[in-house]
């Protein structure tokens, strides 16, 4: 595959976007490549467009694999795998998050559940237990939010982001009106 300076644009910001979100510089133009490619490709091809070696490319599938964000194709009568990105870019965010909740999120919060459980032994590590608890509080929050928000669909999702800061001016007229009483 011969790439255009505007999708060689893209891949390339993708790739070091994709190392800001849990994956490497390599791996996110690999996976670039396929969001973009109207067809699935070969290891070799997507080795070929990114000039990288064909090792480097397996290990970057199978990792794209893991995180569920590529799937593997055969066609009759060809020998090779061919690769495409699954679903829809709403997809792949929601896997995104769901895989760097798994992976970041879930351990801290079982840390602070452990550490939560232990009875402190001094002022110190009360006070440290009381920041601790916040920590938790606000985490298992988001992660109640967002598995609310995956399980709306993308058009919901898409309408609930334009309300954007339309939510917060609702909220701050309910604060107004529940203080004049």
């Amino acid at each position: 595959m011969q790439m255009t300076p505007m999708i060689e644009s893209f891949v390339m910001h993708f790739g070091e976007m994709g190392s800001r979100w849990g994956f490497n510089r390599t791996v996110g133009q690999m996976y670039a490549l396929l969001v973009v490619s109207d067809e699935p490709l070969s290891a070799n091809q997507i080795a070929e467009a990114l000039n990288i070696s064909r090792g480097n490319v397996s290990m970057g599938l199978k990792e794209l694999q893991g995180w569920r964000l590529v799937q593997q194709q055969h066609f009759p009568g060809d020998r090779k795998d061919y690769f495409q990105a699954l679903g829809s870019i709403w997809d792949m965010a929601q896997r995104v998050f769901e895989e760097r909740r798994k992976r970041e999120i879930d351990p801290t919060l079982s840390v602070l559940r452990d550490l939560l459980l232990d009875k402190p032994a001094n002022a110190q590590e009360a006070y440290a237990q009381s920041r601790l608890k916040e920590m938790h509080d606000l985490l298992e929050s988001i992660t109640t939010w967002s598995e609310e928000l995956q399980r709306l669909s993308p058009e919901k999702l898409n309408t609930l982001m334009k309300l954007g800061s339309g939510v917060g001016k609702v909220l701050d007229m309910k604060d107004k009106l529940v203080n004049k009483r």
